[in-house]
């Protein structure tokens, strides 16, 4: 819906929520650091990964090997909401964990003027639907921040017919993976509860091919420092903002359970549009203005680590020698 030289070529399908504009950072910060290689106090290594929309890329990127010998690792996510020359992130953390289920819950049909003669598992659904919001509002901490939407109910084709099953789905987030397997337990309990007390039968699914688990995106305190550093002397420090977590989930999070890790966002936000909109909308489009603000953070995050590894090192080395 949005026409400009870089819409798909391919009837239907869009470049969504910038990840071209994050290949296109990363292939800017590759040729940064190549001509500043002497710069470079050891070795950078890019992902260019695969899969982050619900597939886990992320996860089979470390199953193949990609964190061998890498001690840190950052990420950068386009943001339409930032200006361009400001990028906004946090210590700890960031993103939510999340999780997928999906319930068939079958009852036995028939006509909608004779209910008697069914079990309604419309009526069932309904009920597991309204029971799985009291698990935020009476079962979890207050302070302990969750989220349950139930997004697909779908049952039945005719007004007057009573199907034999009704299918829901929906995502659980939490900021923690505790409460997210405790949620998970949870849901299972009221799914199958609610439905036995309609006289259902419930199955439950929590993974697919295509939807796994994600865990909270957390980022490293001392990443953080260097990040507010860095990105303080590019864009000033009153283009670095502090964010609040958002709900949003990033497999990012499976490095950052390998080692430390550090994820960012950086304005891209398009202000010739009198309308904001969402990163997955059909008339998303970014400010390509920001595209060399992404790549220089990505060069030099990655020499100022190295720098001060090294240095962090060589003092480390230089005790334990007075020592001996």
């Amino acid at each position: 819906m949005v026409e400009w030289d870089h819409k798909s070529k391919n009837p239907g399908k869009m470049h969504a929520c910038g990840h071209d504009a994050h290949v296109a950072m990363l292939l800017g910060a590759a040729k940064i650091l190549q001509e500043h290689r002497d710069l470079l106090k050891g070795t950078a290594v890019l992902f260019f990964q695969p899969a982050e929309e619900g597939g886990g890329g992320a996860k089979k990127m470390i199953e193949a090997g990609a964190l061998e010998n890498i001690e840190a690792i950052f990420g950068i996510h386009s943001s339409l909401s930032l200006p361009l020359g400001e990028a906004s992130s946090r210590s700890g953390p960031i993103l939510g964990g999340s999780g997928f289920f999906e319930a068939v819950i079958s009852g036995k049909g028939g006509h909608a003027a004779i209910p008697q003669h069914s079990i309604d598992p419309i009526v069932a659904a309904s009920s597991v639907v309204v029971s799985l919001q009291h698990l935020v509002s009476r079962e979890a901490d207050p302070l302990d921040s969750q989220v349950v939407t139930v997004g697909k109910f779908q049952g039945g084709d005719a007004f007057n017919v009573i199907p034999d099953s009704v299918t829901i789905a929906g995502t659980f987030r939490t900021f923690s993976s505790e409460s997210l397997l405790q949620l998970k337990q949870q849901i299972k309990e009221v799914i199958t509860g609610q439905a036995a007390v309609q006289r259902c039968n419930a199955t439950i699914k929590f993974e697919t091919k295509d939807q796994i688990f994600f865990p909270p995106t957390v980022n490293n305190d001392d990443l953080h420092k260097l990040f507010q550093g860095v990105a303080g002397d590019m864009l000033g420090h009153g283009g670095v903002k502090d964010m609040q977590p958002l709900m949003g989930s990033e497999d990012f999070s499976f490095y950052q359970e390998m080692i430390p890790g550090y994820f960012f966002f950086l304005g891209m936000k398009d202000e010739t549009l009198e309308q904001p909109v969402s990163p997955h909308s059909p008339y998303f489009r970014l400010n390509e203005g920001g595209l060399p603000f992404g790549a220089a953070l990505h060069a030099s995050l990655a020499v100022r680590y190295l720098s001060e590894s090294r240095m962090t090192s060589r003092v480390y080395n230089e005790d334990q020698h007075d020592e001996l």
